[in-house]
């Protein structure tokens, strides 16, 4: 038996006739929660990973793409965003990034399963950086959908970061959901959510544009690439009732992004602007 016989490995199973296999250096954690089952292992490309089910969620490598472009995407589009509704984010980086800005006066995150939010304090504190203690953050434990039907507020920006549309993730991706956040958004609001890999995934994005189309002026998708989410760049969902803010210009951006003050690993106006240019595979996938 050679060395890497012994490693132990976690296989992702998420696609019919394709998988990816993440060595587990050490496993930190592994319970059953009331609705799935949860993984934190270490990793020696990306760090820390956290999986549910074994379908991988985010790692300390490479979730800064990930939530660096669901949030100041549409953040700095829209130029005025004050009150951010997150559905799902359990592990607090999506909070995160969106409390970087300080003109966000606001951030209610709504989370089905307390566990994650518990064991990503412990676990992986690096993604939320003391997200969680922000006064601005409203956290709220409840179903997303549950959540979203009974709102009756409004939110400048909604951001769904949920997980791929099998067992308790597969409501968020449902017409009367989307209608609901669409009455939930302001009259310049957006919305943005995860589409997965439309390489695999396509009918996961062609659903939610349908719904888009329906329900918004302004409906389309923007990608970028993240390693561990396997098979392609990964598509992002975005809606508004105004045409605006897609197709605000670069200089704008550049100019907001400088005054919102921080760094980031991927985002950049340029990145922003880019992300909306789409293959043609993916153009064909819009209904």
């Amino acid at each position: 038996m050679t060395t890497s016989d012994k490693q132990e490995w976690v296989t992702e199973g998420l696609h019919a006739h394709y998988a990816q296999r993440l060595r587990v250096d050490e496993m930190l954690y592994d319970s059953n929660t009331e609705h799935q089952r949860l993984k934190v292992f270490q990793n020696g490309q990306f760090g820390r990973i956290l999986t549910l089910d074994d379908v991988v969620q985010t790692t300390e490598g490479d979730n800064f793409i990930y939530h660096e472009m669901l949030t100041h995407v549409p953040i700095l589009a829209h130029g005025n965003a004050k009150r951010v509704l997150i559905i799902g984010g359990g592990d607090g980086g999506m909070a995160r990034e969106a409390l970087r800005h300080t003109s966000v006066e606001h951030v209610t995150m709504v989370e089905i399963d307390a566990g994650v939010v518990d064991f990503s304090k412990e676990y992986l504190p690096m993604l939320s950086d003391g997200a969680f203690d922000d006064p601005r953050l409203n956290l709220v434990i409840n179903d997303g959908a549950l959540f979203m039907k009974e709102n009756t507020e409004k939110f400048d920006v909604i951001i769904v970061d949920s997980t791929d549309p099998i067992g308790p993730g597969e409501v968020l991706f449902t017409d009367t959901f989307y209608g609901h956040a669409a009455r939930s958004l302001t009259e310049d609001g957006i919305i943005v959510t995860q589409n997965g890999v439309p390489f695999m995934q396509g009918d996961e994005l062609t659903g939610t544009l349908r719904a888009f189309q329906a329900l918004f002026a302004d409906a389309s998708c923007y990608l970028a690439s993240v390693p561990t989410y396997a098979g392609g760049p990964m598509a992002f969902g975005w809606g508004s009732h105004s045409d605006k803010a897609r197709l605000v210009s670069l200089e704008d951006l550049e100019a907001r992004f400088a005054a919102a003050g921080f760094d980031t690993g991927y985002y950049n106006p340029e990145v922003h602007k880019a992300a909306f240019a789409l293959p043609n595979y993916v153009k064909k996938l819009f209904p």
